[in-house]
């Protein structure tokens, strides 16, 4: 049972609001060529820098809950780390264990999925992100799955792949078609109807978040369900063609249908199927699940809806139910900063335009939807933009800056948090120009805001939740440079901004013992900057003790 928190015995909070700022992917980068951080134009960073409570934070691997260190950090698990206090197994990591175990196999919606099929003969389908990016899902858990299908006698399977370019290379798809081919003609050769039905880019179709562009979800659902879209005899063909056409790597290609030599499309969703989303990660998974689930649905023209069992890899919203059937239960995460501050009386903010507005809110709160006090907490979306980012790399950053600086200004918050999306949204476009004025655009931003709280004698923390534009180029065997996509690897820089101290800021502990501090350590220091005790487990201040 949550209790509301104590008075910290040497610490007071300021007058004003702490408020915590997130870059969205500006990491720590190498200080090389394809480190858009380090290239761009970034005055109030570089001042930030020389404050006596500036330090980097890992945010990456373990020291997020991944299941290892070679795993790069994102966004659901950096904000799950900083608004929890505590780093808790993610995703991936449970996954991973649910099949070594078997346990997945021994789950509810495994056995009603395979009883759906067995008893109606329709294929059972997979959809879901093809890659090892271990993001939003991994290939090895699909491949397991697969076979574990035919091992109990499905006799008819199609997978519905939807290609990555963002976590893994921006032109890798048919290492990962090739790869799951292979699988899938192992198991026609021992009588399993295994088959790619359909595809397409996660940024054209099906992964929408937030629901900034139902769009995508019901071309997703054109082509998955409906069986319509642009002709193809293999997956392999769609991509080497598209490849062909354009310069558009694997996230933005256009859907496609798998047809037989007649030209039917050879796996529609229809009644008598089940589908199994095996992405673990919830916030691109929620709107599809939404439209396979729903009775009531107006999002978009979805026409009849098969009868289908459907679930999910994970529940990807405990508050809404969705899905309401899942292979694996996701991390229980209790007692965030948000639920404490609210039992502990405090008025907060959150606010982020609507690409990263989930992450200030539900991500922040230990995967929870909705407020925890609904007279103390204010939440804001600023709606984004849906034109490529490439386009507009100063996304919503001013909009979001001049609501939250209005917000402040005009009544008092104890606590407020930000998400700047630029960095991550641009950074995964691959384009190194865009990236650099994206990360200009957050400290201009970000330049307004330290002399907004000043003015209110508030608190600044500015981190990141992990890297992006800090890494836009991969370098191959023999030199070969390719436009990076994915989050990096590398550190986060921490700092406060608190005049009441010298020098600016007050000193931090710069001290890793045994591991080197983490996001989840941004919480309890967040805590004792507003007055306050920190719960004994979580992970310690990075404030230095009085």
């Amino acid at each position: 049972m949550s209790a509301p928190l104590s008075a910290h015995p040497h610490r007071s909070a300021p007058r004003g609001p702490v408020v915590c700022v997130v870059m969205d992917g500006v990491g720590i980068g190498r200080g090389d060529k394809g480190d858009a951080v380090a290239h761009a134009h970034t005055p109030t960073l570089d001042r930030l820098r020389t404050l006596p409570s500036y330090r980097a934070l890992k945010a990456h691997g373990r020291g997020v809950g991944m299941p290892s260190d070679a795993d790069m950090g994102n966004s659901e698990v950096g904000h799950n780390a900083i608004g929890a206090g505590r780093i808790f197994d993610q995703g991936a990591m449970l996954v991973n264990h649910a099949i070594a175990t078997g346990a997945v196999f021994e789950s509810a919606a495994w056995k009603h999925a395979l009883a759906k099929v067995a008893k109606s003969g329709e294929p059972l389908h997979f959809l879901g992100l093809l890659s090892d990016g271990n993001v939003h899902s991994h290939i090895d858990h699909l491949i397991a799955l697969l076979r574990q299908a035919a091992r109990e006698r499905v006799p008819a399977i199609r997978v519905h792949a939807l290609l990555d370019g963002r976590d893994v290379p921006g032109r890798s798809a048919l290492v990962y078609v090739a790869r799951l081919e292979a699988v899938l003609a192992e198991l026609r050769a021992h009588g399993c109807d295994a088959r790619i039905a359909s595809g397409g880019g996660r940024m054209r179709i099906t992964m929408d978040r937030y629901e900034a562009d139902w769009s995508m979800v019901a071309r997703g659902w054109d082509v998955h369900v409906r069986g319509q879209g642009r002709p193809f005899a293999s997956a392999t063909e769609a991509i080497t063609t598209m490849y062909a056409e354009s310069d558009t790597d694997d996230q933005y290609l256009g859907e496609f249908v798998i047809v037989d030599d007649s030209g039917r499309p050879i796996g529609p969703i229809r009644d008598g199927a089940a589908v199994i989303l095996y992405n673990f990660r919830g916030d691109r998974a929620i709107e599809i699940s939404k439209a396979f689930e729903r009775e009531e649905f107006t999002a978009f023209a979805r026409g009849p809806r098969p009868d289908v069992f459907f679930c999910g890899m994970m529940q990807y919203d405990g508050d809404e139910l969705v899905p309401e059937s899942f292979l694996v239960a996701p991390p229980a995460i209790d007692r965030t900063m948000g639920e404490l501050l609210a039992l502990s009386g405090k008025r907060q903010l959150a606010i982020a335009e609507t690409q990263k507005y989930g992450h200030v809110t539900y991500f922040w709160n230990g995967n929870r939807s909705g407020k925890f006090d609904d007279a103390r907490e204010t939440y804001i979306d600023i709606p984004s933009d849906v034109r490529p980012f490439q386009e507009r790399p100063w996304m919503k950053a001013a909009e979001v800056t001049d609501a939250l600086i209005d917000a402040i200004s005009r009544e008092h918050y104890d606590f407020v948090r930000v998400n700047y999306a630029n960095g991550d949204m641009v950074g995964h476009t691959g384009l190194f120009e865009p990236a650099r004025l994206a990360v200009e655009c957050v400290d201009l931003c970000l330049g307004r805001l330290v002399v907004a709280v000043r003015r209110l004698q508030g608190v600044l923390v500015v981190t990141a939740d992990h890297g992006n534009a800090d890494q836009m180029i991969d370098v191959e065997k023999g030199g070969i440079e390719k436009p990076r996509t994915s989050h990096s690897l590398n550190p986060v820089p921490f700092v406060i901004v608190d005049d009441r101290e010298p020098g600016g800021g007050p000193r931090v502990r710069t001290e890793d013992v045994p591991e080197p501090a983490n996001l989840g350590s941004i919480a309890a220091t967040c805590l004792e900057l507003l007055g306050l005790q920190p719960p004994d487990d979580y992970l310690p201040s990075l404030l230095l003790p009085r």
